[in-house]
């Protein structure tokens, strides 16, 4: 049997305007669930690796829905602990060109928000498990959130089992009475993955690029070597520090990059250009699933496992939805260089 890959978070409803329409437009939303944990757990369980995600749902046919949804897409559910009163929300208009997405939150008061200590049994969780993986939204949520998510990581670690986190900076969230400066530096000394997009270093932790330059939507990788030195200085137990590169043309045209630093060598992925977004949502999180898979399958290859995730999240673009649902076969096509988009016979 193979290790498992355990993921904590929160699982959201989410409620998105059909065709671009504005929130004061639409007459009606698309229903569908989605949540960055959960979107990791379900893009490994694509590429068939064993996935389990963690949370806290309420005992009614919403945090039932939930659970078939995440089954739906082969993610285990045995961790999955029952009670609390609503489920997590979120509401999603998609942009267009020149006017960006935006995401309403309606999740205070959620069943993971009033998670407890002693609720998840994390010695049984991490039975025969080989990673862990948590994002900076799931200590936000509340303070009993983060607390958890600190007992988590620490049987985590004295069991030997890899961790991993995404900094996912959310400053809508961070209202229960400290900031993520103050919570998020105890957390990630426990991981040895970290990743951030080029703002989360700076809002987190103010670590800021020595030198950035912005070309035509295009961030360079090479201008975040600093933020990654300064990251791995900051927390030694960290043997990689991986940024995701994202230059911004207009809502439906982004550049998509990553790099990756293990101490000693600054690794580059391939620059893809992505135009006409379908859905950007997610868009960090499919590429964690991909590094996650890349890190496990292709050992001592880094630049192999960068370019994986890249890839991956690439195609995650293409997708309705938080969810990645697409196959490394597909993801390896794309790698090869294959991106004309022809019909598969």
């Amino acid at each position: 049997m193979s290790k498992k890959i355990i993921t904590f978070g929160e699982i959201m409803l989410r409620l998105a305007t059909p065709e671009h329409q504005r929130f004061t437009q639409a007459t009606s939303l698309n229903a569908s669930f989605g949540g960055g944990e959960a979107n990791v757990a379900v893009s490994l369980a694509n590429f068939g690796l064993h996935s389990e995600f963690v949370t806290r749902l309420p005992e009614n046919d919403l945090g039932m829905s939930a659970i078939m949804d995440l089954k739906k897409h082969s993610v285990g559910t045995n961790y999955i602990v029952r009670g609390g009163d609503r489920i997590g929300i979120y509401f999603l208009e998609t942009g267009a060109v020149s006017r960006p997405s935006k995401v309403i939150y309606d999740r205070a008061n959620s069943a993971i928000a009033e998670i407890r200590s002693g609720m998840i049994d994390w010695e049984n969780v991490f039975e025969n498990a080989s990673w862990f993986h948590w994002s900076g939204i799931t200590p936000a949520i509340s303070e009993s959130a983060a607390l958890v998510c600190k007992e988590a990581i620490s049987v985590a670690r004295n069991k030997g089992v890899t961790v991993s986190c995404d900094l996912n900076f959310r400053k809508n969230l961070w209202k229960w009475g400290k900031s993520a400066r103050e919570v998020m530096p105890d957390l990630v000394d426990g991981c040895d993955i970290i990743l951030g997009n080029e703002e989360d270093a700076e809002k987190v932790f103010g670590i800021k690029p020595e030198n950035t330059e912005v070309s035509h939507g295009e961030v360079s990788g090479r201008e975040f070597e600093s933020v990654c030195r300064k990251m791995k200085a900051i927390f030694p137990n960290a043997n990689k520090v991986v940024i995701t590169l994202r230059g911004s043309v207009n809502a439906d045209h982004n550049s998509w990059s990553g790099v990756l630093y293990d101490g000693r060598v600054l690794y580059e992925a391939p620059v893809y250009q992505i135009t006409d977004i379908v859905d950007r949502v997610g868009g960090g999180d499919s590429f964690m699933g991909g590094l996650i898979y890349g890190l496990l399958k292709f050992k001592d290859d880094d630049q192999k496992a960068l370019n994986f995730a890249v890839a991956a999240s690439c195609l995650k673009h293409t997708i309705h939805g938080d969810f990645n649902l697409v196959s490394v076969q597909e993801v390896e096509q794309l790698m090869k260089g294959d991106s004309s988009g022809r019909v598969i016979r």
